[in-house]
């Protein structure tokens, strides 16, 4: 992966055991989501790219939010790498659910367990 993009006030990319976690911060709406991409499309540039995308500090999620999340995940899958989400919030896996998307993440609780199962062959 090339350079992190520059934190911003709804988006920070960190490396942690070669994991690129996004942490999305505050509303995620249409507003914002030019400056999330340009966090989650370096996080997924590169071939075999293992990310984590935090949701813990959003207080907000709309559809152009889950746009992104999908966007993510199909270009995470397209270069045969791995990604999960964090949440703990009950009202975002009610909106993957609601959305139909619950089945197609692999959701945690904690980035620790997000790094480890981005990490492992198997995801366990």
């Amino acid at each position: 992966m090339g350079p992190l993009p520059p934190p911003g006030p709804h988006a920070r990319s960190r490396l942690d055991r070669g994991v690129t976690v996004v942490e999305l911060h505050g509303t995620v709406d249409l507003n914002v989501v030019p400056d999330i991409r340009v966090h989650t499309d370096a996080a997924s540039a590169d071939r075999g790219s293992r990310v984590v995308v935090d949701l813990r500090p959003v207080e907000f999620l709309d559809c152009s939010g889950l746009g992104v999340l999908c966007r993510t995940r199909r270009r995470v899958i397209e270069r045969e790498g791995r990604l999960a989400l964090v949440c703990v919030r009950p009202w975002h896996l009610r909106i993957l659910r609601a959305a139909g998307l619950g089945p197609h993440f692999e959701v945690l609780t904690t980035v620790e367990e997000a790094i480890r199962h981005t990490t492992t062959a198997n995801g366990a």
